[in-house]
């Protein structure tokens, strides 16, 4: 394992069932983790010995599933493939970083799929991938026009993500006007995902 390796997980909008919950922590013990859980009518709590460091990963409780919250930074390979196979898993939505050898990667997931990857070396940033969104404009015009939530929502996450790259280049350019205008933005789609989700 490389000295430098090291994972971030953040934006994570992962959700599971009980099942995959026990699939996840069977994976964990069938490659040697020490790990114990505690659960809460709010949330079940897992937490992983690796190396000298204790992880702790939080699923809030929706009813009868739950949802993965927060941000987590691992520098063990074989627990950030773990995590990687449970975002595809559950189809999840996630913003990962590499940083390895003084470069970062960063790598967009939507629906358990990159769709977009960055190399930042440096002072350096260089766009590896970029996948087409399969959305066309005539569904994106009914969802937006739409109420419903279950058609509001993938879109209103295209939104979201769209508006984290704006965000993201805004900074990188100092520019102080867009980094609001993007977090005034940010926090509306905020707003409206957390309204549609209750």
């Amino acid at each position: 394992m490389s000295k430098s390796y090291e994972v971030e997980y953040c934006n994570l909008e992962l959700r599971f069932d009980r099942r995959q919950i026990r699939n996840f922590i069977k994976a964990l013990i069938q490659e040697g983790y020490s790990l114990y859980w505690n659960e809460s009518d709010q949330q079940f709590i897992i937490s992983i010995r690796s190396g000298r460091k204790l992880i702790k990963l939080k699923f809030q409780r929706l009813g009868e599933r739950y949802k993965m919250v927060g941000s987590y930074c691992f520098k063990d390979e074989r627990l950030a493939e773990l995590m990687e196979k449970m975002i595809g898993d559950t189809r999840g939505h996630a913003i990962v970083k590499r940083f390895k050898d003084r470069q970062i990667l960063i790598e967009n997931i939507m629906f358990g799929e990159i769709i977009r990857m960055v190399e930042i070396s440096g002072v350096e940033h260089k766009i590896l991938f970029e996948k087409d969104h399969p959305v066309t404009a005539e569904e994106m015009i009914r969802a937006f026009r739409s109420k419903r939530a279950e058609e509001r929502i993938p879109v209103l996450r295209l939104e979201l993500d769209y508006e984290l790259a704006v965000l993201h280049e805004a900074i990188e350019g100092n520019n102080a006007e867009a980094i609001e205008r993007s977090k005034l933005r940010l926090s509306e789609l905020r707003q409206e995902m957390l309204l549609l989700e209750v």
